[in-house]
């Protein structure tokens, strides 16, 4: 019979997700939304979903939140990201000093349970750098034009939608999606106007966003929504996976994220709902993605 090794059978599992939620939780005290607006750079060009450079694979779940965390925090430009020995790879150097920034991702540990050998996953931390990180990177001066005021119809997001078949209603003076009837239900798109933050034509989009990842969890497609009342746990849970879902989608069609109109309600929300669930924040940024895959499935290969 195969034995594990001491230094397995002692291992203690670092509370990873604690740490994690933690950082998330501290970006919401300091006023930061980690999922909106967190893809748009200091000169406004906006930065897309994080991916690795060497693979060319776009990062997913938590470490899209972690990295746009980053990005917001030091100012990057770049949506390009790979670990040292990557970048040393690809004959590049990370400038003196520069510390990488944590990636979460699951491992397995050998152990022996009841006399078998079991892989027991485990999460682990690694280290990315961002372009903006290395020696040889210059900043790049760019003009973000603003779309103009009002709603402006963006084709390829109109096709995209179109191609899900959700059924998209107008006219309400609020937005909703119904699992009853199974359709999302929108204002009018001339009643978005401009904020401090977003043009009117991101605010729209956004939203409606926002509602398509909730689409996506009903029974007959991903089965994902399961609250029985409005603000139980399973509810706080599927809105924080629409918010994120939203915030993904957006970075895809390099839409701003809808900054909340009150955001102190707002942001106090999520640390409670953070604060009393350590892992809430990994299984819906997980959902999310899976959300916006499913979306993409629909679309004409």
């Amino acid at each position: 019979m195969k034995t594990v090794s001491q230094k397995q059978s002692t291992y203690v599992r670092k509370d990873i997700q604690q740490e994690i939620t933690d950082k998330i939780i501290a970006q919401l005290e300091a006023g930061t939304i980690p999922w909106k607006k967190p893809f748009a750079g200091p000169d406004h060009t906006i930065l897309g979903l994080p991916y690795n450079f060497t693979t060319d694979n776009k990062y997913r779940g938590i470490n899209i939140l972690l990295l746009w965390g980053a990005s917001l925090e030091k100012e990057y430009q770049s949506n390009e990201w790979a670990s040292f020995k990557q970048w040393n790879a690809k004959g590049e150097s990370v400038r003196k000093g520069e510390n990488g920034h944590t990636i979460a991702y699951y491992d397995n540990i050998i152990k022996e349970v009841d006399g078998e050998i079991e892989k027991i996953p485990f999460l682990k931390v690694s280290k990315v750098f961002n372009r903006c990180q290395l020696a040889s990177y210059e900043p790049v001066q760019q003009e973000y034009v603003m779309p103009d005021n009002l709603v402006e119809k963006l084709d390829n997001i109109e096709d995209f939608i179109s191609n899900t078949k959700a059924i998209v209603e107008t006219g309400s003076h609020e937005a909703y999606y119904t699992r009853l009837d199974d359709k999302i239900v929108m204002p009018k798109p001339e009643t978005f106007i401009d904020t401090d933050y977003n043009t009117a034509t991101e605010n729209y989009y956004s939203v409606l966003f926002h509602e398509l990842t909730h689409w996506t969890g009903n029974v007959n497609r991903l089965d994902r929504i399961n609250h029985k009342r409005f603000g139980d746990g399973n509810y706080a849970r599927e809105e924080l996976v629409a918010e994120l879902g939203a915030a993904f989608l957006g970075a895809s069609f390099e839409i701003i994220s809808a900054e909340p109109i009150n955001s102190a309600a707002y942001i106090d929300h999520w640390l409670k709902v953070l604060k009393d669930d350590k892992q809430i924040i990994f299984t819906a940024a997980s959902h999310a993605s899976k959300a916006v895959d499913y979306l993409y499935e629909l679309q004409p290969k």
